[in-house]
């Protein structure tokens, strides 16, 4: 830490990338008590940390079996709603799209809602918050070059970069469990704000 001291101390602002290289150095020294501090700290000064930053930390309390803790007293559970609502989607096409939540409370992941098959890509961005995190399913329609009508199921797993922490590495460690519970899904997008997650986006995937 002294290294950052001695940044300020000359007039150097450190910036995301700088505490993510301290934070991943601490990490693997073991020091992950001392990089969730730097984190906190981080957040103190105004600067919010990335995906890459959460990550690291993650990955270092998986290793450290510290996550297990974590997981038992949030919970990670998956509601038998989710499952049938995504066959709704995926089987019968009542739904154009599907936003999922977790209830600490439940501890499980539940529907939050479920758009109509009517409704637009528009309305299905509104329904994401802006400022906590959430998994989504889409069902996307396309025409492909031989004037085929097609579509594919994407996966988006949000999680912009104003949200708590907590939600960010409870939504990150519980999102592949929970995405294999969905089976049939084609694409998975990781999004941290709007721009991640447009539809020219979900196109590009598509050809």
């Amino acid at each position: 830490m002294e290294l950052l001291h001695s940044m300020k101390s000359e007039g150097h602002e450190p910036t995301v990338v700088t505490y993510s290289i301290l934070i991943d150095g601490l990490c693997k020294n073991g020091e992950i008590e001392r990089a969730v501090e730097l984190l906190h700290s981080m957040k103190s000064e105004g600067h919010e940390p990335d995906v890459v930053t959460c990550n690291i930390l993650i990955d270092s309390l998986c290793k450290n079996v510290e996550i297990e803790k974590s997981s038992a007293s949030s919970g990670t559970g998956v509601g038998g709603e989710c499952k049938e609502t995504f066959l709704e989607l995926q089987r019968k096409k009542t739904h154009r799209y599907v936003v999922f939540k977790t209830e600490e409370k439940k501890k499980e992941v539940v529907v939050e809602k479920a758009g109509g098959a009517a409704e637009s890509y528009e309305d299905f961005l509104a329904s994401l918050p802006e400022n906590d995190c959430r998994y989504a399913i889409y069902d996307f329609d396309f025409v492909t070059e031989e004037n085929c009508q097609k579509s594919k199921i994407f996966f988006i797993a949000w999680s912009p970069s104003v949200s708590p922490i907590r939600a960010k590495m409870l939504y990150a460690t519980s999102k592949d469990r929970f995405r294999r519970e969905l089976d049939g899904v084609h694409y998975e997008i990781q999004a941290t704000d709007p721009s991640e997650v447009d539809i020219e986006i979900l196109r590009e995937r598509d050809h």
